[in-house]
């Protein structure tokens, strides 16, 4: 039987069997690294403190990355005013606030587009367990006044964030409401600043014990851990409401060419997912016994309160929508599905109003 040699066709289909598996493992090999070499997209959302100090940005970070491992994002938290600031001067890529006059502002000034609601919750009024100035039961602007009295007569004090966030400036329409300026309150002895976030706020409130404006996630982090013993005297209400909003800077405006648009779009586009919506409405239900963040979309989707949808549309929306179609850029079906759900729950409405209909046809419109 003769010998198999190196240059026997056998020898030879061997050789090239093994060159191709080495091709295949370096090709393979080649592949994994490019992989995880791979360049990230880096996205900045500038947004609220109170977001931030609740820990859901850490929760929101990592679920998104997840979902695009080829963008890294990062938050920068400041008081609303100073986070618009920072995405017109180019440094972020997005905002994400709770100030609707001031959003509606950034957009028509060119800098914003493709804004979204993407959850809500309500602010509350906080103070002493003894509430000296008796606000409890009270409108928002008529415990302010009361409050304002109270501070007079030396028997309470207040402390503002003074720092020109989004709950800074609800405080301060509310005491336009009541009557007052609030740059001569400033004046006042019993009128207090604390010029940072919602958590520096309420210690220095629980400190002096005094009344303040929080949200309501911030107030219920730092009460159940044991940061204050403040107690919430007035809460809910349209007045009160607090509605976050998600917009892209617009890459067209000459400051914001460098502006991760692509990557902006995906960030939205993941706020308003059922998966992102389930984010806000699982966050703090286990700790708190309700979410801090009320997911907008699903109630819209689900019409389970239909007094606080009304309530948003009149807050937080601008003729008629959450973004006016001139403030729209390359933004697809983003609006499709809530234009449909606003339909679907006008006819709910109307259907339910004429109880001729019978309940199978509710259930089919609903």
């Amino acid at each position: 039987m003769p010998s198999l040699s190196a240059k026997s066709p056998w020898s030879r289909v061997k050789a090239s069997a093994i060159l191709v598996v080495i091709i295949v493992a370096l090709v393979g090999a080649y592949a994994y690294v490019g992989k995880t070499q791979q360049v990230r997209r880096h996205l900045i959302v500038s947004t609220t403190t109170s977001l931030y100090e609740t820990g859901f940005l850490d929760l929101l970070k990592t679920r998104f990355e997840w979902n695009y491992p080829d963008i890294n994002v990062s938050f920068v938290s400041q008081g609303t005013g100073l986070a618009i600031q920072t995405a017109m001067r180019g440094d972020a890529d997005m905002i994400l606030v709770h100030d609707p006059a001031r959003e509606l502002e950034f957009m028509k000034a060119g800098y914003g587009v493709n804004r979204k609601i993407v959850a809500y919750n309500f602010f509350v009024i906080v103070g002493p367990a003894e509430d000296p100035a008796r606000i409890k039961e009270l409108s928002p602007a008529e415990a302010f006044k009361a409050i304002e009295a109270a501070g007079e007569a030396g028997t309470a004090l207040w402390v503002s964030r003074g720092d020109d966030s989004g709950t800074h400036a609800k405080e301060k329409r509310i005491w336009r409401s009541a009557g007052f300026d609030e740059r001569a309150l400033r004046q006042q002895g019993w009128y207090l600043e604390a010029g940072s976030g919602m958590t520096a706020t309420l210690k220095m409130a629980d400190e002096k014990m005094a009344y303040t404006l929080s949200d309501i996630g911030t107030y219920l982090m730092n009460h159940n851990s044991g940061n204050i013993r403040l107690a919430i005297l007035l809460e809910a209400g349209i007045e009160l409401l607090n509605v976050y909003s998600v917009i892209a800077t617009d890459p067209r405006h000459e400051n914001l060419t460098r502006a991760n648009f692509e990557a902006s779009m995906k960030f939205i586009r993941f706020l308003v997912s059922d998966e992102g919506q389930n984010l806000f409405d699982t966050f703090g239900k286990t700790e708190y016994g309700q979410p801090l963040f009320k997911p907008y979309v699903k109630l819209l989707k689900t019409k389970i309160d239909s007094t606080i949808l009304e309530w948003i549309q009149e807050v937080a929306y601008f003729d008629g929508s959450e973004c006016p179609p001139e403030y729209r850029y390359k933004d697809g079906d983003l609006y499709a599905i809530t234009a449909n759900h606003l339909q679907m729950l006008r006819l709910a409405i109307i259907f339910t109003v004429d109880d001729r209909w019978p309940s199978k046809f509710w259930w089919k419109v609903s």
